[in-house]
């Protein structure tokens, strides 16, 4: 090749430059890089000697500066020796004049004790001193090296060529030589850093009180990712728009409701850009990977973990695709469902692409737990979320504050929020996280679906969570209210009509449904609402305001609902003991009932355990934290079971009071029959026929049927069995001490009597059991002994 150099005007330049036959591959091709024509000479020649001598002044001041760390070492490693060099003289003089010792004096000597006892525990731990000072000393200059490889490999990388080593515009062949010498320098920078990462973790690990050398060390390497990241990401970020990145977007479309694909340029690139976009994206992640690991060495010194599905890699792809989205968000501040549509339709069109082309590369880089899908929807989802907080909920919440905007606040939040739950199922349909069905609850929020979920600004916004909370709580007391106005609310429906009169011992004494509780439409309306609010917040990416927030809403919807059924009962005239008020305070407890098994069946869940356990370890939730409870809906239910007995007792209670009242002239006809035969002699007397109920008793033994009957039509099953078998208990304690038949001996009519009235007493019940005297055990007593009487009497 002729010298292009040679001609007229340049002799004295051509002089000075050497032969052709003298110049390496490497020097002529920078030659030809710069002066592509003879004309470049004249143009180009001054600011290249500029350029090159600034670079060579930068070299010397480096070396200069390399030079002076070493001769500091140096000395250091000097005085450290010569320390060391006395230590081990003063090891050897003091082991010589052991033996000394010993040969003089004897092992028993009180010399030699003393030399055993204290001057060789005070030699052992001088030499155990000087093996710390020499690892000390060789891991320093360990690092050292190691330090000083990474900043010449980052120097040599900053300063290789203005140029950028991934843009289109040089020619391949300089270019294939330049980017992959730069390639070369950052990937030895991030092998240095990789190097100096083990030791660093190995002196965490057996080291950890050298801190200030860790500490040193750590701040040398962050100068350099300072320095490294910026640059890594700048040339990452011009070689996507070399590739045509990012794509238009066609906003007309999706106003219109109509939705196309979008080309992806990842997916068409072929040849040399596919293999410089490969390497760019392999040492963007291979520098992201040795920036996870130094931040989890220094979290685990803190006790603290942390996971994150972000990649550096796919933000470089997002942010331009932000800056054009949030121009069209701007315009859609009043229509966010165009908003929403947009991501998701940008989402979906890539995330094939994405998977293919970027998951490879992924592995490559042995980035174990990221997933190329994941970090594309998590970095969408998170760009739609900054502009929502800082364009639109910004807004609405000072709005809300406002007394006047209030009212036209409430739905569009409800609104907004709708769409967010709308387009949180959308993007977790585009991610199969197959290993999510091996987390918990708990490591589901905090790791995989933390960053896919918009709901993600409530977690980090503690004033908007109390908001909505209280927006959704009065939105479902409207919709509570509404339904208290229907006539039908406080109705139990035909279908447990047809149950009323089942077997107890039948399938359906397992209690499931509504129908089977027998409980009002009210309380399904009621558990419906409020697993709504539970629903809506399901996804909330965060254990301590998920928690916040259903303690806010549901628990709280659930007391108010409680305070209803209070005053239900409060309306109640329960006075007389009408059937009608018993049916009325029936449906009350069968809707406690029911409530109470509904929260004992969520409580059971997966998620709410893990929630209850979660909610012990924070233990910083306020009023609405107890600990004590077993359960997540441990405080609510006990009330429920509270208001259930103690609802039922006020019915066993009326029941008791009424038959007491109305059987006051057979139990004083009894005492005065029994005064009478106390009086006189007694006579045996013959029944030839059956005796009938005692008139006096008929009336509180036919009020008793009548309410048992009413009460099991109404009543679900657990509580009637306990209802009639407390009344029967009442009963046998109220007749055995009110009519003492200890003292009746010889009168058959009246031990007959009795015993007929006792029998119809336990009729009332033999619907409700195969023996029912098994629940009367007194008046049981009773009648035994009464037979005893009557045959000692047939005896004399």
């Amino acid at each position: 090749m002729d010298n292009p150099y040679s001609g007229s005007g340049s002799s004295s330049l051509a002089v000075a430059l050497p032969k052709h036959s003298e110049l390496s591959s490497e020097n002529l091709s920078f030659l030809d890089r710069h002066f592509r024509a003879p004309e470049d000479l004249l143009h180009k020649a001054p600011h290249l000697l500029a350029s090159l001598r600034s670079q060579c002044s930068d070299l010397e001041t480096h070396v200069l500066h390399l030079q002076t760390t070493l001769a500091k070492r140096t000395v250091s490693w000097i005085s450290r020796s010569f320390a060391a060099k006395n230590s081990l003289n003063n090891l050897t003089l003091n082991l010589q004049n052991l033996s000394l010792l010993t040969s003089q004096h004897g092992i028993g000597s009180k010399k030699f004790r003393r030399v055993l006892g204290v001057e060789l525990p005070q030699l052992a731990k001088e030499v155990v001193q000087i093996e710390v000072i020499r690892s000390y000393v060789e891991t320093t200059l360990q690092l050292e090296a190691l330090v000083g490889d990474l900043e010449d490999a980052v120097f040599c990388f900053m300063n290789w060529h203005t140029g950028n080593m991934f843009s289109a515009k040089l020619s391949s062949s300089s270019m294939s030589t330049d980017s992959g010498t730069k390639h070369e320098k950052l990937l030895q920078a991030i092998k240095a850093m990789n190097d100096i990462e083990e030791v660093l973790i190995d002196l965490v690990k057996l080291r950890p009180l050298w801190n200030h050398l860790l500490k040193s060390v750590d701040v040398r390497v962050d100068k350099t990712l300072v320095i490294l990241r910026p640059q890594v990401s700048a040339d990452h970020r011009a070689l996507l728009v070399s590739l045509g990145w990012p794509p238009k977007l066609s906003t007309s479309k999706v106003e219109s409701g109509q939705v196309s694909d979008i080309p992806n340029p990842l997916t068409l690139m072929q040849g040399e850009k596919r293999r410089r976009y490969s390497l760019s994206f392999i040492a963007l992640c291979a520098l992201q990977h040795l920036q996870t690991r130094r931040e989890q060495r220094q979290l685990n010194l803190l006790g603290e973990k942390r996971r994150s599905i972000q990649l550096w890699a796919i933000d470089e792809l997002v942010s331009p695709i932000a800056s054009r989205m949030e121009y069209h968000f701007s315009k859609w501040v009043d229509q966010p469902a165009f908003m929403f549509a947009l991501t998701y339709k940008i989402t979906r069109d890539f995330i094939v692409g994405i998977d293919n082309v970027l998951q490879p590369l992924i592995d490559r880089a042995r980035l174990v737990s990221y997933n190329a899908k994941e970090a594309w929807v998590s970095a969408m989802v998170q760009m739609l979320s900054g502009f929502l907080v800082s364009k639109v909920f910004s807004v609405l919440a000072e709005k809300y504050y406002d007394k006047q905007m209030k009212p036209e606040v409430i739905p569009s939040w409800l609104h907004i929020i709708d769409l967010i739950l709308t387009f949180d199922k959308q993007m977790h349909s585009l991610v199969s996280l197959e290993t999510g069905h091996f987390l918990t609850n708990s490591e589901r929020i905090e790791g995989l679906s933390r960053g896919i979920s918009v709901l993600t600004i409530f977690c980090d916004r503690s004033d908007w969570l109390k908001i909505w909370a209280k927006i959704e709580l009065k939105n479902a007391w409207k919709k509570l209210k509404t339904e208290l106005k229907d006539e039908r609310a406080w109705t139990v429906g035909d279908k447990s009509q047809a149950r009323s009169h089942f077997d107890l011992e039948s399938e359906h004494y397992l209690l499931s449904t509504r129908e089977d509780h027998k409980a009002p439409l009210i309380a399904e309306s009621a558990l419906k609402i409020a697993w709504e609010m539970i629903e809506r917040c399901q996804n909330m990416p965060a254990v301590l305001p998920h928690i916040q927030f259903i303690r806010s809403t549901a628990v709280k919807f659930l007391w108010y609902f409680f305070k209803v059924l209070l005053l239900q009962y409060k309306g109640t005239a329960f006075q007389d003991c009408d059937n009608r008020d018993l049916s009325r305070v029936c449906m009350l407890i069968n809707a406690a009932r029911y409530i109470k098994s509904r929260l004992q069946l969520w409580s059971d869940d997966v998620t709410f355990l893990e929630m209850k356990v979660d909610q012990d370890d924070c233990n910083n939730l306020g009023k609405d934290d107890n600990t004590n409870d077993s359960c997540f809906f441990g405080e609510e239910i006990k009330s429920l079971s509270e208001l259930e007995v103690n609802w039922l007792m006020e019915i066993i209670t009326v029941i008791l009071r009424e038959f007491e009242t109305l059987s006051w002239e057979y139990v004083q006809k009894e005492k005065h029959l029994r005064q009478e035969q106390e009086d006189s002699n007694p006579v045996e007397t013959s029944v030839v026929m059956d005796l009938a109920v005692s008139v006096e008793f008929i009336e509180p033994l036919d009020a008793l049927r009548s309410h048992l009957c009413t009460l099991r039509t109404v009543l679900n099953p657990h509580d009637f069995l306990d209802l009639w078998r407390s009344v029967a208990d009442g009963l046998d304690h109220f007749i055995s001490c009110s009519t003492t038949t200890s003292y009746i001996r010889f009168d058959d009519k009246r031990i007959n009597q009795f015993e007929t009235d006792m029998q119809a007493l336990l009729y009332v019940f033999r619907p409700f059991c195969v023996r029912p005297e098994a629940f009367f055990p007194s008046i049981r007593q009773s009648l035994q002994l009464l037979k005893m009487n009557k045959e000692r009497g047939k005896a004399v």
